[in-house]
């Protein structure tokens, strides 16, 4: 059986770099979520929304009359994490929840006149938060995109293999 080798200093240097807490994508987006976040909450207070509730909203304004699990795809959040925010946002008087006369097992969620009206309000948030992240607009669309090809490069790796696979389909660094 073959010895490990230990790697020599200069790569164990480098290597140990890539460990640097600063250096990871991960924490990048991580810490930036966190931080968006708490930027949302003191703008969609004035709506009643946390920003969990704003994006079932924002996907509802997109497209109205959708299944929960059509939701829960485009959110990428779980019935256990979205049932809740759906009840809430129902208890509020924004949205109903039926079920599907064709097919009982699905659930359609629907806006209600107060649901489409909140929307009105909702559009002061962009701009504000377009505001906050001190970036030009042409910026701000491009680092979406950016962010929306790896989302897609990320679920594609996952859904395809099984997380073991991926790290031996990653290029050495």
């Amino acid at each position: 059986m073959p010895r490990a080798t230990s790697p020599a200093p200069a790569e164990a240097s480098r290597l140990d770099a890539w460990l640097a807490l600063d250096n990871q994508l991960c924490f990048a987006l991580y810490s930036t979520s966190l931080a968006m976040t708490k930027l949302y909450k003191p703008l969609l207070a004035p709506l009643g929304l946390t920003y969990p509730q704003y994006i079932v909203m924002l996907a509802l304004w997109e497209e109205d009359g959708q299944t929960v699990s059509a939701l829960g795809d485009k959110l990428a959040l779980d019935s256990g994490t979205l049932t809740p925010l759906l009840k809430r946002l129902q208890a509020q008087g924004a949205l109903t929840r039926e079920r599907d006369a064709a097919d009982e097992r699905r659930v359609i969620v629907r806006l209600t006149p107060a649901g489409r009206r909140l929307k009105v309000q909702a559009r002061k948030v962009p701009p504000q938060v377009v505001r906050a992240t001190g970036c030009e607009l042409g910026e701000v669309v491009a680092l979406t995109r950016q962010l929306g090809e790896l989302r897609q490069a990320l679920a594609a790796v996952t859904q395809a293999s099984g997380v073991d696979d991926v790290a031996e389909a990653s290029p050495a660094h």
